[in-house]
């Protein structure tokens, strides 16, 4: 029976274990969006991941509308990633780049630009003032340079030391935006049918295989419920679609992040598509949220899933798959040093064997 802690192959990635450490948004780089020193002790502490997701990492100016994330776009940008991926692979770890746009998300404050998305239309926000901005509706220059901005920034990644890349298409941001029939109001390719809406998606990924090879390229959908502001009224007949598409293309692995009716971070009645997208892509696929211990090693015994990503967990438990080994107590993270500068809540959480 196969176990979290057994190895697993994702396409050219071999991997120690599957117990991934899932993307974070955290903060810590500098204001022109290069990764600091602070980031290579952050990312070294979590080398035991099976595979360790990187933080939003931007593909474009235009396209990173949040403060003090990194970016993939410019040679400062790849030469100071490169102490971060040396660090993770001397302790013995795999590292993957998640390609990051934010379409409407981007905020104008941070970018100083009009964001981009498949529609014109303007993300919500729980409280005034809004400080995002109504997106300009992509043209097909737009969605070329896009994916360009995607292809190039994978292969900065590689040329930067990580083992490959993630591109992300969750959470109501660029790929998302064009996925969901709530973001998307287009008439033309890139819109209106399920196929159309998965075309975005599918060529950008696409240019990706091309750009570093199918087995470095992964992806990430949230497919069940409303995420800032973008949904859609029938997921299934949009993400199993999708699904398939990405097997065709043989990718490394598929992510998804599937909320459930209760829940810290987000809450939906609608219900999880992984056993439909478990049936429709071969590949590896990697199932998060809200995932406790026990569950996570039925769904891997069951074969729901082939690893399962942690995220919050691991902001407090650098040594989360040690500590999940030994059966040993998971230390709570602190929400408000989460975006916070400093090594506070950050590279201060202690490994077990240090731990008071």
């Amino acid at each position: 029976m196969t176990t979290l802690f057994d190895p697993i192959t994702l396409g050219d990635i071999d991997c120690a274990n599957r117990i991934f450490m899932a993307p974070l948004t955290r903060g810590r780089a500098s204001a022109g969006h290069v990764p600091t020193e602070l980031m290579v002790d952050y990312y070294r502490q979590r080398a035991g991941a099976g595979l360790i997701i990187t933080e939003g990492t931007g593909v474009s100016r235009r396209g990173l509308g949040w403060p003090a994330a990194p970016g993939l776009w410019t040679e400062e940008q790849v030469e100071a990633w490169k102490p971060v991926t040396d660090a993770v692979h001397e302790a013995g770890g795999r590292i993957v780049a998640q390609l990051w746009h934010m379409g409407r998300l981007a905020r104008p404050d941070v970018t100083g630009q009009t964001p981009l998305s498949s529609s014109a239309t303007r993300a919500p926000y729980p409280k005034e003032p809004n400080p995002y901005a109504a997106a300009q509706a992509a043209t097909l220059d737009d969605i070329a340079q896009a994916q360009d901005e995607y292809a190039d920034s994978a292969r900065n990644a590689i040329r930067a030391g990580f083992d490959g890349v993630q591109l992300h298409g969750a959470n109501g941001y660029l790929i998302d935006q064009f996925l969901r029939d709530g973001t998307n109001a287009r008439d033309d390719d890139y819109g209106g049918s399920p196929e159309n809406r998965i075309r975005f998606m599918r060529e950008s990924v696409a240019r990706v295989v091309d750009a570093i090879g199918a087995g470095r390229t992964g992806i990430r959908l949230s497919p069940n419920g409303e995420t800032q502001g973008a949904d859609d009224s029938n997921p299934a007949a949009v993400f199993v679609p999708a699904a398939k598409a990405l097997d065709a293309l043989g990718i490394a692995f598929l992510e998804l992040r599937e909320l459930g009716p209760t829940g810290s971070f987000g809450t939906t009645d609608v219900p999880k598509l992984s056993p439909q997208i478990r049936a429709a892509f071969r590949g590896p696929l990697v199932l998060n949220q809200e995932y406790s211990l026990d569950q996570g090693k039925a769904d891997i015994a069951s074969g729901l899933a082939d690893a399962i990503a942690w995220g919050r967990a691991f902001i407090a438990n650098p040594d989360l798959p040690d500590r999940f080994r030994r059966g040993a107590a998971v230390a709570k993270d602190n929400f408000k040093t989460w975006y916070t500068p400093g090594p506070e809540g950050y590279t201060d959480y202690p490994a077990l064997e240090t731990a008071a």
